[in-house]
């Protein structure tokens, strides 16, 4: 099965015979060594494959043999599956043998998923993507009168030490954790101010709100102020989509205001009170991809879960970043990937999505994009104009000529890309 007798003789008396001409030689070379050792090798695999040609031929070449048996069984239907496939034999070149096509087709899937294989094994060696933190409850809550608990943070002085309090309502994607980023601590000592934030409702640990709307959440800012203890009018502050909370405020609660002040903040894109001009202004500024967001969160709001699910509620901070490239431009991009900054800002987005609930994104984008039920222009300070016919010109004659309001009585500040302040 291994050679004859008479081949085994031969090498071996060939093998004696170099062994008595070069044994003892002190002179050989490192790389005769080699060639030769490479030769045996060689030799002995050659043998091998002859050993294995014989197993072969003994197990398949008789016609009582095990293996014969078992793959005669599987003759009749490999034909039939064969006699199936030959139709993809009209689409080889008419002048290759199907036989010699085939072999190289089936040699080269094998050599693609060889690559394929290694590519993947290469794929698996890369550093995992960072993941979100779920961290521990830790804020402070206070109960609503319809029996929701909304948490919040206080910054700043204390209750009994402040001349002015600031309430902040934080944007899309964020926290109460957010505050005012980049405000020290002296600076609040210094002015006398207690900053309070809070989740707005679904956001951090703050329970959901069953049926959400702009009166709800300015309702709810008025119910928070009152149960810290900010018994006298407070300020609030927005910044981007918080500035609708803010629009909100004036416009529900207020004689519970001090006055507002507003970065960049935003507006209703589908304003119907907009100009073409003010409507355009609006829209030219944004990506393609921002506007795609909009239209849908007017017209297919559902759409949006999906989008959440695979951006910032996968739970995987690099598709957090890809969200957020929808709306910033290279310098707030900049700032995020500063050290400094980055580790604040991804424990306040953890905390953002902490309860994994796609509701109160999908709740904040549709407030953003429905009908408000009011105007902007509506809350600016502006005299109130007389009617016409007797009973408007009673109320004018018993008013005694004192000129009648409308609007927002203190101060609204807003910082946009140039400062505007309207009284």
């Amino acid at each position: 099965m291994m050679g004859t007798s008479e081949d085994q003789s031969a090498r071996f008396v060939n093998s004696a015979a170099w062994s008595n001409g070069h044994h003892g030689s002190e002179t050989e070379s490192f790389g005769y060594q080699v060639r030769e050792f490479v030769k045996g090798v060689m030799e002995m695999s050659v043998e091998f494959a002859k050993g294995c040609r014989d197993i072969v031929r003994q197990s398949l070449g008789k016609e009582d043999s095990f293996m014969r048996k078992n793959l005669g069984k599987l003759k009749g239907p490999c034909e039939k599956v064969c006699g199936k496939l030959r139709f993809f034999n009209e689409y080889l070149p008419e002048d290759k043998d199907p036989l010699h096509a085939w072999s190289v087709i089936c040699f080269v899937l094998v050599l693609a998923f060889a690559v394929l294989s290694v590519n993947t094994e290469g794929e698996n060696s890369i550093p995992l993507e960072k993941k979100l933190s779920i961290h521990p409850l830790s804020a402070d809550r206070i109960l609503l009168p319809d029996g929701r608990y909304i948490a919040y943070r206080e910054e700043g002085v204390a209750a009994d030490r402040a001349r002015y309090s600031i309430i902040v309502p934080h944007n899309f994607l964020s926290s109460r954790l957010a505050g005012i980023p980049g405000l020290k601590a002296s600076l609040l000592e210094e002015f006398g101010i207690r900053l309070l934030t809070y989740d707005l409702p679904g956001f951090g640990e703050s329970d959901p709100h069953p049926s959400r709307n702009l009166e709800s959440s300015a309702l709810d800012m008025s119910f928070f102020a009152s149960s810290v203890g900010v018994n006298d009018k407070f300020w609030v502050l927005g910044y981007s989509s918080g500035g609708l909370h803010a629009w909100a405020a004036l416009k529900y609660i207020p004689d519970r205001l001090a006055g507002a002040a507003m970065f960049a903040p935003m507006v209703n894109p589908y304003d119907s009170m907009m100009t073409k001009g003010e409507m355009y202004g609006i829209w030219e500024k944004w990506t393609r991809k921002r506007k795609f967001m909009y239209f849908l969160a007017r017209r297919f709001p559902r759409s949006l879960v999906y989008f959440y699910r695979q951006t910032f509620l996968s739970g995987k901070h690099g598709k957090i970043d890809k969200w957020l490239s929808l709306s910033l431009g290279k310098r707030d991009r900049a700032l995020i990937e500063d050290p400094i900054y980055e580790e604040f800002w991804q424990r306040d987005v953890e905390e953002s999505v902490r309860q994994g609930n796609a509701k109160p994104f999908l709740e904040e984008a549709v407030l953003l994009v429905s009908n408000w039920g009011f105007r902007l222009a509506d809350l600016k300070l502006q005299k109130k104009q007389q009617g016409k016919g007797i009973v408007s010109l009673l109320k004018s004659f018993l008013s005694r000529g004192q000129d009648e309001y409308t609007g927002f009585l203190g101060p609204i500040h807003i910082w946009q890309v140039v400062g505007i302040s309207f009284h």
